[in-house]
């Protein structure tokens, strides 16, 4: 794999990252991408979304292949007599897709807000519901709900909306910084 008289080069996560999230052109800010929206505008897009290891897509197979092994387990203890593991088995996998089902409703939950010339667009989507909630970028307040690590409050015009859900709670000062600041300058 590597030539016997070279050691193997010293691992960058830096660079790796910088290849892997090309979209993230400017250097200001750690949360956004930039970019050219339909009409010809600047717009600045930050895209918050939750960690999830396993799609919904994923989640469905895992419980096909779970159903089998513990109906088929079940199947084979319920022909030598023991009636009551299907019911139980049964009983399991329901509350088993119960719970994943939970967890795919929730699994693309996010926010996405959008400051494009004097519109600040607000969007929360949680377990497939939508909200949006439009400002004006003169009007915007920018603000920490009760303090250091609470959601962030965007407030203008008579409406409020909380940010933040899907960041780190010590990751959201910067990022309602960094709000402020694509407010104010671009």
């Amino acid at each position: 794999m590597f030539p016997r008289n070279q050691p193997p080069k010293a691992y960058d996560r830096r660079q790796f990252f910088e290849r892997c999230f090309v979209s993230h052109t400017n250097p200001a800010f750690r949360f956004t991408a930039s970019g050219q929206s339909g009409q010809g505008q600047q717009a600045v897009q930050w895209l918050l979304k939750r960690n999830c290891s396993v799609t919904p897509a994923q989640l469905l197979w895992l419980y096909v292949c779970l159903c089998m092994v513990s109906l088929g387990i079940a199947g084979f203890f319920w022909s030598q007599g023991a009636k009551m593991v299907m019911f139980f088995a049964c009983l399991e996998l329901l509350a088993v897709g119960a719970a994943f089902w939970v967890y795919a409703r929730h699994a693309t939950d996010g926010e996405r807000i959008v400051l494009q010339g004097e519109r600040l667009v607000v969007e929360l989507e949680s377990a497939g519901r939508l909200e949006r909630a439009e400002f004006n970028r003169e009007w915007v307040r920018v603000e920490p709900r009760n303090g250091d690590g609470s959601l962030i409050e965007v407030s203008g015009q008579g409406r409020s909306v909380r940010v933040g859900r899907h960041v780190r709670p010590e990751l959201r000062p910067a990022l309602a910084r960094e709000l402020r600041h694509a407010l104010r300058d671009s």
